[in-house]
């Protein structure tokens, strides 16, 4: 049962609990600081990953014929500005480029080409493991190209590979363009908070950042436990370890278990996986240590629901009523294209847990807190379709895109493409 792994919980939301006095850290306000609604600025490609868009393949118009090593395209992907790099056997290069895959201008690699190139990147053990199960996820690092989020997996033709072009640097709050109120959810000393958004939203670089904030301003022990490890801290003012699965520990849920016993203050998981990851997280957050998470959900309502679809129906009363105490902040985010074809824009949606957003998770009414966060907008809180009406007002992004985006569309109904409307 859920409750012999946690403690009573109270009945009401405690107060958020910002740093000590003598923190280093900035003193945070028992409630999220009120500030404007966030308008959401454009953020430069190179700042965070690109997310899955549909897109007919082009063909880039540059010589590529001097491209012969894998250290060759990851460079030359890395120049144009690219998100990603596919070197897949039967097909030609692929990049990712806001959003959008482009085929570069050469002949299909063959299977032996395709096996060079991508084995290259691999030391003995990760080639046993690869042959071994089909499929690996790592990191690559080469020296004088960065890091790439690589993920190596056989198919009929041969061998596959998908580099995700890493950051050379950490990027700032100020870099990636978030509002600077979120910054107060690295103020706090207890409490969970979670980043969502698909795949290749930017939930990595999201969460660096404010690791990265807690690092320069605090003096904590940080473990981050990542699946693989993608940005590489330098301790600051904090102590920080780095741990990642498969090389480090065998699971997100390992790796947490045995951070709960080696003294720690903030806890960042890369995933919420699994419903004994989620109990350590919610434990974790409970009982006096900072924790950040991601998920890969859409929105702050339908990220608390997918927690709660971990647990049995009989355990979901209680889990609800420790999120609604322990949560600090929910913030999801998308990357839309711009219209000016510079990169894409960000749109936010953001959550303050308070009295009334609390009891409405404790009493199971997620299906108001759109309505409350619309109440809060002068508290920094916003839906996801403010932030894409106000993109589209600003001329940042099309309305399509807009539509395509927002999980409500009635908003947008007026750029419903018309193919999809007659459909």
């Amino acid at each position: 049962m859920i409750r012999e792994k946690f403690e009573a919980t109270q009945t009401s939301v405690p107060a958020p609990q910002p740093a000590a006095p003598s923190s280093p850290a900035p003193t945070a306000a028992p409630e999220p600081v009120p500030v404007p609604s966030p308008e959401p600025s454009p953020v430069a490609e190179s700042s965070l990953p690109a997310f899955e868009h549909e897109a007919a393949p082009a063909v880039v118009a540059n010589d590529v014929g001097s491209l012969t090593t894998l250290e060759d395209y990851l460079s030359f992907a890395r120049r144009q500005g690219a998100s990603d790099l596919h070197i897949n056997a039967g097909s030609p290069p692929l990049m990712r480029k806001d959003g959008k895959l482009t085929a570069l201008e050469r002949e299909p690699f063959t299977a032996q080409e395709t096996e060079s190139l991508l084995f290259s990147a691999l030391d003995g053990d990760q080639t046993s493991l690869l042959h071994e199960q089909l499929a690996l996820d790592t990191c690559c690092e080469f020296p004088g190209l960065g890091r790439y989020r690589s993920c190596f997996a056989k198919q009929s033709r041969g061998w596959d590979g998908a580099f995700r072009i890493v950051d050379l640097a950490i990027p700032t709050f100020e870099q990636l363009q978030l509002p600077i109120h979120l910054k107060q959810l690295t103020e706090y000393h207890q409490g969970l908070v979670l980043v969502a958004g698909p795949a290749g939203s930017g939930k990595t670089t999201t969460l660096a950042a404010m690791i990265q904030l807690i690092n320069q301003h605090r003096e904590d022990h940080i473990i981050t436990m990542e699946d693989p490890i993608e940005y590489v801290h330098t301790a600051e003012m904090s102590h920080i370890s780095q741990r990642q699965v498969g090389d480090h520990t065998m699971s997100f849920s390992a790796a947490l278990r045995a951070a709960l016993r080696e003294d720690q203050d903030v806890i960042m998981i890369g995933e919420l996986r699994d419903r004994e990851t989620a109990t350590l997280a919610i434990s974790a957050a409970e009982t006096g240590h900072l924790v950040f998470a991601s998920l890969h959900t859409t929105g702050a309502a339908q990220t608390i629901s997918r927690i709660l679809d971990f647990f049995p129906a009989d355990q979901q009363g209680q889990v609800r009523s420790m999120i609604s105490e322990s949560i600090r902040g929910i913030v999801c985010q998308r990357l839309i294209p711009r219209k000016d074809g510079a990169g894409r824009a960000l749109a936010l949606e953001i959550m303050y847990n308070n009295t009334a957003i609390g009891n409405l998770i404790r009493e199971d009414r997620m299906f108001q807190l759109p309505t409350m966060m619309q109440i809060n907008r002068d508290k920094g809180m916003c839906q996801l379709e403010d932030s894409l009406q106000q993109l589209v007002q600003d001329g940042v992004i099309e309305g399509t895109e807009a539509w395509f985006a927002a999980a409500n569309k009635s908003p947008f109904k007026q750029y419903q493409p018309e193919q999809v409307a007659g459909e």
